[in-house]
């Protein structure tokens, strides 16, 4: 039982070891993962921002065209009736004829104020449209920068990381799946990532939160998985400290200065 809890411990320290590698290489990184997907963010957002105001404008020129139709329709019929009255029989079709054609006129009137309102609409939309096409076009430079000098970085520490990932790969074979799900949500909840670690100068290694003597001894036992009652680690095994011996320093002493009696 104690070889089987020690093998556990050993693979869960192994475990540790590499992800921290792995956290190392991350951290050289920095920020650049996180401002590459802001700026994705932010630029799906003007993108859709344009793409809207697109659709919205085009909109606009549509009923401007369906205006302009409706315009050569009611000048037709204007025209259609200007020849009707050339053959009317009496005063009531010529008014009835001349009320028609000033319903088209007014409706012309109707459409080519539309139409200006429409021209209006467009040229406010074009300059509020200006100003995030501007943004985009920054954003997008800025992005190209920022992926060009996180893949130098990545290209750098590439061959390690997957050799890393695969050793970890192997290792996390090592632990039991109880054990591995443990590990894996410890060290989620982790700021520095670790999640097994020793105890030092009597002390748990990751929140330093003394652990009393009797739990000392039974972590050196290796007999059972001990967890720091403080920050839930895995305590993997006491570092005994060595402290150096403290030599003495050496009195020097000072020669009393004689003086020459005259």
């Amino acid at each position: 039982m104690e070889n089987t809890v020690a093998k556990k411990l050993e693979a869960l320290v192994k475990l540790q070891a590499l992800d921290s590698k792995i956290d190392e290489i991350k951290k050289i990184r920095g920020a650049l993962p996180e401002e590459v997907q802001d700026l994705e963010d932010e630029i799906a957002g003007y993108q859709t921002r344009i793409e809207k105001q697109g659709e919205e404008e085009k909109e606009l020129h549509d009923a401007i065209s369906g205006n302009k139709n409706a315009i050569k329709d009611a000048e037709k019929l204007i025209k259609k009736y200007e020849e009707q009255q050339m053959n009317v029989r009496n005063n009531r079709e010529y008014d009835a004829i001349t009320k028609e054609m000033e319903l088209q006129q007014l409706e012309i009137q109707i459409l080519e104020k539309r139409i200006k309102e429409a021209h209006e609409k467009i040229e406010v939309k074009q300059g509020e449209i200006a100003e995030p096409k501007e943004t985009l076009s920054e954003r997008e430079k800025d992005l190209k920068s920022k992926k060009d000098e996180l893949d130098t970085i990545v290209k750098e520490s590439e061959a390690d990381e997957q050799k890393i990932e695969k050793d970890r790969e192997k290792a996390a074979k090592q632990v039991e799946d109880r054990l591995l799900n443990s590990y894996d949500k410890v060290r989620k909840n982790m700021r520095n990532g670790l999640a097994v670690v020793p105890v030092k100068r009597g002390a748990c290694g990751g929140c330093f939160n003394v652990v009393p003597p009797q739990k000392q001894a039974e972590i050196r036992e290796k007999k059972k998985i001990i967890v720091c009652e403080h920050c839930g680690r895995i305590l993997s095994d006491v570092e005994d400290v060595i402290e150096e011996e403290v030599k003495p320093k050496r009195r020097t002493t000072r020669k009393k200065a004689t003086t020459a009696k005259k």
